[in-house]
């Protein structure tokens, strides 16, 4: 009995880790707004996108401690809300060898210091840093 308990718990645990999985490979893109910064777009959970200006059109050049500070936005396909057009969006392989999606060219980031959706800290950084508006 207390076997089968033991297997129906590591069943639920797994169960959960997978739908986890599952939403943070979700491919919608989401549009926010907010007063100070305007319409920006976000991952599906509502975490905000970032465009990086020292980047040229399908090239990144963030690299090393940058990616620890701006980690990369990637999903193959991504869905897309009214208003926005799914063509914008693609994918760019980097130097190092890993695909990020990009907007309109640009690649798209997220950065380490938002910590819940909607978190614009990243905005303005540095003066090259800023929220990926449509």
């Amino acid at each position: 009995m207390r076997k089968r308990a033991v297997i129906y718990a590591m069943c639920a645990v797994l169960s959960l880790a997978l739908a986890g999985v599952a939403l943070a490979d979700d491919p919608t893109i989401k549009l926010s707004e907010k007063d100070g910064v305007g319409k920006f777009l976000t991952d599906s959970q509502g975490m905000t996108l970032y465009i990086f200006k020292k980047d040229s059109p399908g090239k990144s050049v963030c690299a090393g401690p940058c990616v620890e500070k701006w980690p990369l936005y990637f999903r193959q396909m991504v869905t897309v809300p009214e208003g926005l057009n799914a063509g914008d969006f693609g994918t760019v392989t980097r130097e190092d060898g890993k695909q990020q999606s990009n907007y309109k060219g640009s690649p798209l980031y997220y950065f380490g210091g938002d910590k819940a959706p909607g978190d614009v800290q990243g905005q303005g950084v540095g003066n090259v840093w800023f929220v990926a508006n449509p």
